[in-house]
C-alpha cells in the first residue's frame, strides 16, 4: 500500500486522468490568434524543417514532455512509456517533482529513466519551496546527480500548495535561495509554474538570479487547485478552492509578457497545449520550446507506441500549420506575418 508522498503521486496522476481539472471559463488566449492560410505556398512539403536545439542537444522538433509524475509505481509505467517514446521522437523530457526520490525509498525507477532516453535533454524538477525545508545546493546536485539530467528546474506552485492539505506554505525570501542554486550547481537551472503562468516581471527578477530558462506553464489547462480540491479532506479548504476555478494568467499573456523584458530567455510555453496548431502559435509569438503534459497522460498508460502517435499527430500538426502558410523553417514560423491577432491582420501591416 503506498503512503504519503507516493500515494500522492497515484492520486494526482487518477484525478488528472479521469476528472474534469482544468480551469473553469480559463483558456490559453491562443484562440484570439489565427492563421492567413496561404493558397500558393511555393514550398514542398517535405522540405519542412522543424529541427531545434534545447539544452545544446538536438532536438527532432520543438516539443517538451513537460513534468507530470513520478514516485509511485503507475508513475513508473508513465515516465518509462514516455522516456522511450522521447528518445525515439527526439523530444525533450521532464520529470516530475523529484523530492519524492529523495524522500521515499519507494519507486525510485519512476525517476531512473536515463536509460530509456539517453541522448534527448532530461530535465530534473523540484519544488522551489523545498528550499525553505531544508533542501539546498547538495539535495539538488544529488537529484542531478541520480536522474542523470541536463538541468534542474525549480517549480512555482504557490497556489497549489495553499489547497493542498499537506501543503508548504513558507515562500519566504526563496529568491536568494534560488540565485545559490543556479550559481553552485553544475547544470543550469530553469524556473516553471504549474498552471496559473509567469509574467515577464517575475522571470526577469528569475532571470537576474541566474535562471537560465522559463517555463511559463500558463493557464489553459489543467488547475493545480482543482486537482487539491477533489483530493482535499478538508472542507474548509475545498470550499475555498472554487473561488480560484478560473485563476492564472493566460498561456499566450505569459509569452508575450516575457518576451517583453526578456526577448533573449530561451522560453518553454506550456499550460493547455493541445495540438501542434497551438505549438505553431506560440512559437509565433515567442516560444521556442512547446511543453505537452496531460495531453500524451493517457497514451502513455497505455503503452510507449500510444505516446508516439500522440506526438506523431502533434508533429504532423505543426508541419501542416507550415505548409497552410508557407514556411519550411521555425524561423520562418517566429517572423511569419501571415497571422491575425485578435482580429488585426500583421500581413495587412506589412504591405
Amino acid at each position: 500500500m503506498e503512503e504519503g508522498i507516493n500515494r500522492r503521486k497515484t492520486e494526482h496522476i487518477r484525478l488528472c486522468l479521469t476528472e474534469n481539472v482544468e480551469g473553469i471559463n480559463k483558456s490559453t488566449g491562443l484562440e484570439g490568434i489565427s492563421f492567413i492560410h496561404n493558397a500558393l505556398p511555393e514550398i514542398n512539403f517535405d522540405s519542412i524543417e522543424t529541427t531545434t536545439t534545447f539544452l545544446h542537444k538536438s532536438l527532432q522538433a520543438p516539443f517538451l514532455v513537460s513534468s507530470m509524475t513520478g514516485g509511485s509505481e503507475l508513475a513508473a509505467q508513465i515516465n518509462q512509456n514516455l522516456a522511450l517514446a522521447a528518445e525515439e521522437k527526439r523530444w525533450a523530457v521532464a520529470l516530475g517533482s523529484t523530492r519524492a526520490l529523495l524522500e521515499s525509498d519507494s519507486h525510485k525507477d519512476s525517476f531512473l529513466i536515463r536509460k530509456q532516453a539517453p541522448t534527448v535533454p532530461l530535465i530534473a524538477n523540484l519544488g522551489a519551496v523545498q528550499l525553505n525545508y531544508g533542501y539546498g545546493v547538495e539535495e539538488a546536485q544529488r537529484i542531478v546527480d541520480l536522474t542523470e539530467a541536463d538541468s534542474l528546474v525549480l517549480h512555482l506552485n504557490s497556489l497549489q500548495e495553499a489547497v493542498q492539505d499537506e501543503g508548504d506554505l513558507n515562500f519566504n525570501e526563496l529568491l536568494p535561495k534560488i540565485e545559490k542554486i543556479c550559481e553552485r550547481l553544475d547544470v543550469p537551472v530553469g524556473a516553471k509554474e504549474v498552471g496559473f503562468g509567469i509574467d515577464g516581471t517575475v522571470a526577469k527578477r528569475l532571470y537576474d538570479a541566474g535562471i537560465s530558462y522559463i517555463d511559463v506553464a500558463g493557464a489553459g489547462g489543467t488547475s493545480w487547485s482543482q486537482v487539491e480540491k477533489l483530493r482535499s479532506q478538508d472542507s474548509l479548504k475545498k470550499a475555498a478552492a472554487e473561488a480560484f476555478n478560473n485563476w492564472g494568467i493566460p498561456t499566450k499573456d505569459c509569452i508575450v509578457s516575457v518576451k517583453s523584458k526578456l526577448p533573449n530567455i530561451p522560453l518553454v510555453a506550456s499550460g493547455g497545449m493541445k495540438t501542434g496548431v497551438d505549438a505553431a502559435k506560440a512559437i509565433t509569438i515567442g516560444a521556442d520550446v512547446i511543453g505537452f503534459a496531460r495531453q500524451l497522460l493517457q497514451a502513455a498508460t497505455e503503452s510507449v507506441e500510444s505516446v508516439m502517435q500522440t506526438m506523431e499527430q502533434i508533429e504532423l500538426e505543426l508541419k501542416m500549420v507550415m505548409f497552410g502558410i508557407g514556411v519550411t523553417s521555425l524561423n520562418e514560423l517566429k517572423n511569419t506575418k501571415r497571422l491575425t491577432i485578435m482580429g488585426k491582420s500583421l500581413l495587412d501591416e506589412s504591405s
